[in-house]
Formats: structure tokens, sequence, C-alpha cells
């Protein structure tokens, strides 16, 4: 953490105090700033980031106390550290309910201020960090949000960019968790629709009376709990795009009814006889061979030409491993500010064991991995250990070392259970087997 830009703010309305402590953290190498008052801060904190306030408890107009959760409303990532008279517990203790990080007397304060602002400093550094990353993401709509810079998904990816300011159908194939709503959303961005709703629905996930209701709406009364009319997607999305995830696994008369939609637009709700209109674009996804659903008749020939005018086949990581690490990485970034650990980087011995892994979940499965071995890790860089026994497996079998199980299993258990200060259910949890079977282990091994 870099002292020089970590700003602390310190609120007091005795100027004598507030130059003393502004030199003191100055000589530390902190920023800072003074505010003699409760409003005067507040002006400042709206201006600049601030990592933590150093406030009086008494001051005029507006005391510490209703100032700190004014803070806390206003700007959630700031610290706050109050500054309470000798005896006066009562006020440090309202402080934290109202948000502090921590007080301190002002008679002793000198000894301890410095260690607590630097642990307030770093808490506040990464919470700012995380909401950095997540405005960052939520931006991240369009095709930079892709990571990739394989030859496979470069190819996916000139395609859609070229298909997106379109009105065109697409259909995007491949495996699960090749990223498929993620394209889909990047092209939504980057068509002239971009500023309407773009609608998700999992084909896969409802029975076909709710798909159905889900995606045209019902009238009241059209079946049992139908007490009130209810708007479907697509005229949620009308004017915007709809994406039908799974789409595969839709019943073929349902799909009758999607088709009218591609033709002209027009739908009915369960219950209604009125006809209704919508303008949308249809993005689509399957993991399966349409074509051969077609020969086998479980998809309408004439809805599969129309969705694939235009199809994008999505690679399996497997296909893209120059990407496997980048991707890692990313996730790894991600994970730790989210978990709010400082891990920098993979080892060596866990990038070859994520190289060389067979990817049947593909992206997802790996976005899973790092969340589990971030939470798992203790160092600043991920080690072997915190990947699932499997990958350990193949990484000692890969390495040429004499393979035992027992002591593999033996050493992944004892890494949960330090992970998990000896909570046995939490440990059985992660390792997904029974409370009986982890207590048969620990007496096994010897763990105890």
């Amino acid at each position: 953490m870099n002292k020089k830009n970590t700003h602390i703010l310190i609120v007091d309305d005795e100027p004598e105090l507030r130059n003393l402590l502004a030199r003191i953290l100055e000589l530390e190498d902190y920023s800072t700033f003074t505010a003699k008052d409760g409003k005067q801060a507040l002006k400042l904190l709206a201006q600049q980031s601030i990592h933590v306030v150093i406030t009086d408890v008494q001051m005029p107009e507006m005391n510490g106390i209703k100032l700190i959760e004014k803070i806390k409303t206003q700007s959630p990532e700031t610290e706050v550290i109050c500054l309470t008279a000798y005896g006066k517990i009562s006020d440090g203790v309202k402080a934290i309910k109202n948000g502090a990080y921590d007080y301190l007397e002002k008679d002793n304060y000198r000894t301890k201020i410095i260690p607590i602002i630097a642990k307030a400093a770093e808490k506040a550094s990464l919470q700012f960090e995380v909401q950095k990353l997540r405005k960052k993401l939520n931006n991240q709509k369009g095709f930079e949000q892709i990571i990739g810079k394989s030859p496979a998904i470069q190819k996916a990816i000139d395609v859609a960019k070229k298909v997106a300011p379109t009105d065109a159908m697409v259909l995007l194939t491949g495996q699960t968790g090749t990223g498929k709503e993620i394209f889909a959303n990047a092209i939504h961005h980057a068509s002239p629709r971009a500023s309407e709703n773009m609608v998700v629905i999992n084909c896969a996930a409802l029975g076909k009376d709710i798909l159905e209701s889900e995606l045209f709406g019902h009238k009241q009364g059209a079946f049992t709990g139908a007490t009130k009319d209810k708007i479907g997607l697509f005229e949620e999305a009308h004017k915007g795009t709809i994406f039908l995830d799974e789409i595969g696994e839709m019943e073929l008369d349902l799909q009758a009814k999607i088709l009218r939609v591609l033709e002209d637009g027009s739908f009915i709700k369960l219950g209604d006889t009125k006809q209704h209109k919508v303008d949308v674009r249809i993005l689509s996804a399957t993991n399966r061979n349409l074509q051969k659903e077609v020969e086998n008749g479980n998809f309408r020939e004439d809805l599969f030409y129309r969705l694939s005018m235009f199809q994008i086949e999505l690679p399996s990581l497997n296909e893209r491993p120059e990407d496997i690490i980048h991707l890692a990485q990313y996730f790894l970034k991600a994970s730790s500010l989210k978990t709010n650990k400082n891990i920098e980087s993979l080892s060596e011995t866990y990038q070859k064991a994520l190289q060389d892994h067979n990817w049947r979940g593909n992206i997802r499965e790996l976005k899973n991995l790092i969340e589990r071995s971030v939470i798992l890790e203790d160092t600043d860089t991920l080690t072997l250990e915190t990947l699932p026994f499997n990958f350990q497996n193949e990484a000692n079998e890969d390495s040429g070392l004499p393979l035992s199980l027992k002591d593999i299993e033996k050493k992944h258990i004892q890494k949960i259970l330090t992970h998990t200060n000896q909570n046995k259910t939490q440990s059985a949890k992660i390792l997904d087997i029974g409370l009986t079977t982890l207590y048969a282990k620990i007496k096994e091994y010897g763990l105890n």
C-alpha cells in the first residue's frame, strides 16, 4: 500500500490538535486533509476519495457520532476512527455502532494512532479496490468483457462484432460453460438496441406451461394461481433483445409460438384472445447439436434455420489452452477483492496443473476452481495444495513422483482443517464428505 496515495482526513474544531495530527501522519508519509467541522468534512469527502477519517466526538453543530453515520452513507468504503474524551467509553461504543472502525481516547492516542491508522487504511484501500472493480465489471458489457487472445476465441469475437450492429438473429453454440451468455450480452451492447432492455431466460429451467407464461405473459384467471395479469419477457424486451438460453430444451408446441414471433412479431398471452405485437431481436444458445435434433424430430427445422441465420460456435477451454492462465489471473484478481484477500499470483505448479487439466466444465469450472483456491489459500500465491484431490493426483502423476493416494488425501484434509481452524462440520462440507467419514479419516491419519 502506497502511503502517499492514502488520504487521511482529520476533523476537529481545535486547530492545534488538527495540525498536530496532520504533522504526525505526514511524517509517516500519509497525505492529510483537515476540516474544522462536520459540514466542511462532508463537503471535502464529496470532492476527494478519503481512506480514513479521524474525528472528534464533541464538536459544535454536528457531533462526531452523527458525522460517522453521514460518512458511512456517503462513502461506505471510508473507515472512521473516533477521538473521545478520557473516560467516555460510551461515546466510543456509540461510534462503533454507527460504523466507526475504532476509537481512541485523546489522552493516550499518540502511541496507538499509527498502527490503528495503518490497519484502517489497508482495509479501506481494499474496499475502494473492490468498489472500483465492481464498477469496472458493471461497465464491461461489450466485447471488452471477453477475455482471451487465442485464435479460436478471436474468430468467434470477429464474427460476433460483425453481426452485432445488425438486427440479425444469432445462435450461439458450444459446450456448457463456454461463455454464451457473455457473448449475447456483448452482441446486445454493441447493437443499436443497447439502450433498451436485454432479458434472459433459461429454457431448460422451467416446465412448458411456466415457460410459456414467462415468455408471453398471461391474463388473470388463465390458470390456477393466475390472480392478476402478467407481462411476459417478450413485452419487457420490446425494442430491445431477448436471449433464449438452452433453446434446444424447448418443447415443440412452444417452438411454434416462438416461430410466430419471429415471422411477424405477434403472440397471444395465455388465457387471452387478443394478439400482441413486439419489436424484439432474438439471440439464442444451446449446447446441443440442433441439426441432429431436427433430424430426430425434436426441433422444428423452420425454427432452426430462422434462429441460425448467424451461428457462432464458441470454443471449449481445451481448444484455447493459451487463454487458461490469462483467465485464471483475471478470476484471481476478482476473487481476491471479493474475499478481501491479497493474493497476487499463481505458483508454477498451480499453473501447470491448470494447463494439464481436462476442462469438461470449461470457463465456469475454472472460475469456480479459482474462487475455491482463493478461499483456502493462506499465502499471497495460489499453491497446488488448494486444488481439489483430482488436480493434485494429476500433478503428481505428471511429475513422475511416486504416487500415494493416502499421502495426498492426508495432506489435503490437513489443509482444509487448518483453513477452517479445525471446524469439522465446515471441513466436511468443503471436502464434500460426511462428518462421520471425516472423523474416521482424522483418526486413520492421526490428524488430531
